[in-house]
């Protein structure tokens, strides 16, 4: 009776480990990133090619991510495969790359780290990540200008600093 079970609970742990392993190459990418901006309820924001609003985290420091594992997950970092392109109102002199602790290629601008956030769902205009404090630091929507969009876009507010 024994050994059907430790069977079953050899599978389910190889399954797990396999899904595990489909996710992190299902958000490597093969070609390069575009970079482009857009319009939400924040105003006008960077979006990725597929008009996904794009984050940036206060714990990254000197171009670099703090998100890695848990994180990376609910935060899918924006990766590309030689330099990113950037068009429709994002500025080209903006972008540009950092290697990520796994050997991933992830794309910055204006030297802050992109992310997607899961909880838009992938739907483009979504900022449900804006102003989240989540693995030790806040989250941001990146403003045209390459800033953390803070407040409304009545108010235009955006935060700057060294991230």
């Amino acid at each position: 009776m024994r050994r059907p079970i430790a069977v079953l609970a050899v599978l389910v742990l190889a399954a797990a480990a396999l899904a595990s392993l489909t996710a992190i190459a299902s958000s490597a990418t093969s070609k390069p990133a575009t970079v482009k901006t857009g319009s939400s309820s924040l105003g006008k924001i960077v979006v990725d090619g597929k008009s996904h609003t794009l984050y940036l985290f206060e714990k990254d420091r000197h171009g670099k991510s703090a998100c890695s594992g848990a994180c990376a997950q609910a935060w899918p970092p924006l990766l590309t495969k030689g330099m990113p392109k950037a068009v429709t109102g994002a500025k080209s002199s903006l972008l540009g790359t950092t290697k990520r602790s796994d050997g991933t290629t992830q794309v910055t601008y204006n030297r802050h780290p992109l992310y997607t956030f899961v909880a838009d769902k992938n739907k483009p205009g979504s900022t449900k990540g804006e102003g989240i404090d989540a693995f030790g630091a806040k989250w941001y929507v990146v403003a045209a200008n390459g800033t953390a969009k803070t407040g409304s876009s009545t108010t235009g507010s955006s935060k700057t600093g060294s991230y």
